[in-house]
C-alpha cells in the first residue's frame, strides 16, 4: 500500500475514534467521518464499505498488534503468566485512548467478545492441562468468569484514570485469578 493510501486510512481511523468519544457508532454517519477527516465520500468508499467496516478495521489492527505482543511469551509457567499479565496492562496503558474507546458503550460488543476469546486462548490455554480434574464444561464456565471479570476490571481501570500502575493491576488480577478473594484483607 502506498503512503497516500496509508495516510488516508489513518486519517479516517483517527476521525472515527474522535467521533466515538462523543457518541455511539450507530449515530455516526459517513458524512461526519468524511467532514472530520477532510476527505470526500468517494475516497471513504474506496477504502471502507461503512462506518462499521472502518471500526472493524481498527479493531482488527489493534487485535493483531495485541496478539503479536502476546505471542512473544510462553504462558505455561505461572511466573510467565504473571509477566504476560503485566505486559498486557503495560500494552493497554500505552494504548489507553484507543482501548478506552474500543471498550466503551459507543462501540459494538464485538471487540469485548474478541478480547475475551483472545484472553481465554492465551491465559487459559495451558491451564486446563494443569487442572485435569475439571471437565470441559466447567473449564469453559470458569474461564468465561475470569476473562469477563478481567475485561471489566480493565474497563474500570481505564475509565477511572489508571490510578494503579500496570504492575499493581497485574498483581491484583493475578492474585484474584490464582487465590480468589479468600485471603483479601
Amino acid at each position: 500500500m502506498d503512503r497516500r493510501k496509508k495516510y488516508t486510512r489513518m486519517v479516517l481511523k483517527d476521525s472515527l475514534l474522535e467521533l466515538l468519544k462523543e457518541k455511539p457508532i450507530a449515530s455516526i454517519t459517513i458524512k461526519e467521518i468524511c467532514e472530520h477527516a477532510d476527505i470526500n465520500r468517494s475516497t471513504f468508499y474506496a477504502h471502507y464499505a461503512s462506518q462499521y467496516d472502518l471500526l472493524d478495521s481498527i479493531d482488527e489492527e489493534f487485535t493483531e498488534d495485541m496478539v503479536h505482543t502476546l505471542n512473544q511469551y510462553n504462558f505455561s509457567k505461572e511466573d510467565e503468566a504473571y509477566q504476560m499479565t503485566e505486559k498486557i496492562f503495560e500494552y493497554i496503558a500505552a494504548k489507553s485512548d484507543i482501548c478506552r474507546i474500543l471498550l466503551s458503550e459507543h462501540t459494538e460488543v464485538q471487540f469485548q467478545k474478541k478480547g475475551m476469546s483472545i484472553a481465554k486462548e492465551f491465559i487459559f490455554k495451558n491451564w486446563l492441562t494443569d487442572h485435569k480434574q475439571l471437565d470441559r464444561e466447567t473449564y469453559d464456565y470458569l474461564s468465561i468468569f475470569y476473562v469477563s471479570g478481567s475485561i471489566y476490571m480493565i474497563k474500570s481501570w481505564l475509565e477511572n484514570g489508571m490510578k494503579k500502575t500496570p504492575k499493581e493491576m497485574a498483581e491484583l488480577l493475578h492474585h484474584f485469578i490464582n487465590r480468589g478473594l479468600s485471603d483479601m484483607r
